[in-house]
């Protein structure tokens, strides 16, 4: 996996097909950052085909390598979640999805058979997404109250950042992401300019911003 704030993911959802022996495999993959899109993403497709006899999937989501998954649902061990991973990865992509459905043909394929259908058919999904580089980003919330609204919101829009939430209720709510290796940086620019103090004040003095409060999220 990625150690640098640069990784390969897909852009949008793309579709392929693969046929054997009267059996179908198609196969849908997803851009997916949490664990939440990859649970709606599957009952999605179970949905578009619930005659279907099996919905298999694979995921691999974050940056560490670690957060993944392999699903055969009911075809023999290793037959399908793996192979459909194993060609996620070969392709070197991170946060995605990819859910194969079987119509059964009529004629067992055996495993080998299953492999090549699983990679197949997500190999086909793949060569038809739109791959793109995507900068890791940390996502953090900004909590204030209107007071100094108007100090934070200037502020957000000098940062080098994307705004992805913003909520105005009792208090104001921003989620921020920055990119990974400019986060801690461009956290400090921020409080320097909702305090109105320089960067160098800020860093040396770390003063209090009546009200503001930031919280670290998550990696994306």
């Amino acid at each position: 996996m990625s150690t640098s704030d640069q990784y390969l993911t897909i852009e949008s959802s793309s579709f392929g097909e693969y046929k054997d022996r009267g059996s179908k495999f198609l196969a849908y993959a997803y851009p997916a950052t949490r664990e939440e899109e990859w649970q709606l993403a599957l009952e999605a497709v179970k949905k578009l085909h619930p005659k279907a006899r099996h919905h298999c999937y694979a995921f691999r989501l974050g940056q560490d390598g670690n957060t993944f998954r392999a699903n055969d649902d009911g075809e023999p061990s290793g037959s399908a979640g793996r192979p459909i991973l194993g060609q996620i990865d070969s392709y070197g992509l991170i946060n995605i999805m990819v859910i194969v459905v079987r119509y059964f043909g009529g004629t067992k394929l055996g495993v080998p058979g299953l492999i090549a259908a699983y990679k197949g058919s997500t190999k086909a999904a793949l060569d038809e997404a739109a791959i793109v580089e995507k900068t890791v980003q940390q996502v953090y919330e900004f909590r204030f109250p209107y007071a100094i609204m108007s100090a934070v919101m200037n502020a957000s829009k000098k940062a080098n950042c994307a705004v992805l939430r913003q909520e105005f209720t009792m208090d104001g709510c921003l989620e921020l992401a920055f990119p990974r290796s400019e986060a801690a940086e461009e956290i400090w620019k921020f409080k320097a300019r909702v305090a109105g103090v320089s960067l160098e004040e800020i860093k040396l003095t770390d003063k209090e911003i009546p009200g503001l409060e930031i919280n670290f999220l998550r990696t994306v």
